[in-house]
């Protein structure tokens, strides 16, 4: 990899620590637009799972005070069962036509929610929650896009920025684990991805840290707003990385 190719791998990692420690979220997001034009769709997927496990860990401590397991286990146990289910749906689905319906959905709901008052709050139970986990995965297996339910269905019960975070986050942080453990035993992590890694960690690392300090700064409406942008920009990136299949058929 040239300098200009590292600057630019170095400059995503640092802006994807950043979103994720000012939001929580949406690091694969950020990084896999600049990335997938470095390295391989196979190094992008395996960092992402890698520096995930980092960003959501840092959060998990950061807001170690907030931490209530009764919210976190039902989401968690559904995404964990989700996950390998829509990792096989792949075999048997076309997940192009899944991502573009996903994404139309996405946007619908981050513009509907930015432009009218908020949604809510609901009281959702532990059955509800599972369920509701499951479906997290099962998008996770398919789009990649692990804990855009589970953040979504924080957001609609009307809790503080906080104590969504100290929900969302762990979810987020066992998704990772699976995604990861998957990735180790099918010899994603090479040498080479491994390295990698290391460049982009100090990076990482000051991103995370500067977003989260960021983030102490603001109130729990800018936080909604702020979730709701990045549910947009992840929903147009559904439907942009699909128009390009769909063209093609």
């Amino acid at each position: 990899m040239d300098l200009h190719l590292l600057l630019l791998f170095i400059f995503a990692t640092f802006l994807g620590g950043f979103v994720s420690g000012f939001s929580g979220f949406a690091m694969g997001i950020v990084v896999s637009g600049i990335w997938l034009h470095i390295i391989t769709p196979i190094q992008v997927a395996a960092l992402i799972a890698g520096y995930g496990l980092l960003t959501q860990g840092y959060g998990i401590a950061k807001l170690r005070h907030a931490l209530n397991l009764q919210s976190v286990w039902p989401l968690t146990l559904g995404t964990a069962i989700g996950i390998p289910i829509g990792v096989m749906l792949l075999t048997h689905l076309n997940p192009t036509y899944l991502r573009f319906g996903v994404g139309v959905l996405l946007i619908l709901y981050a513009t509907y929610s930015l432009v009218r008052p908020p949604l809510g709050p609901f009281k959702i139970g532990a059955p509800a929650d599972v369920a509701i986990g499951i479906a997290n995965g099962l998008l996770g297996g398919v789009t990649g896009l692990g804990g855009i339910i589970s953040t979504i269905s924080c957001q609609l019960r009307g809790w503080s920025r906080d104590k969504q975070r100290a929900v969302f986050q762990p979810v987020l942080f066992s998704a990772f684990v699976i995604i990861s453990l998957s990735q180790l035993l099918a010899g994603s992590y090479t040498p080479q991805t491994v390295k990698l890694y290391g460049v982009g960690l100090p990076f990482m690392v000051a991103g995370i840290w500067i977003g989260f300090k960021l983030y102490g700064t603001i109130n729990d409406e800018t936080f909604r707003k702020a979730v709701l942008i990045l549910v947009l920009i992840a929903g147009a990136s559904l439907i942009v990385s699909s128009s390009g299949f769909l063209s093609k058929t």
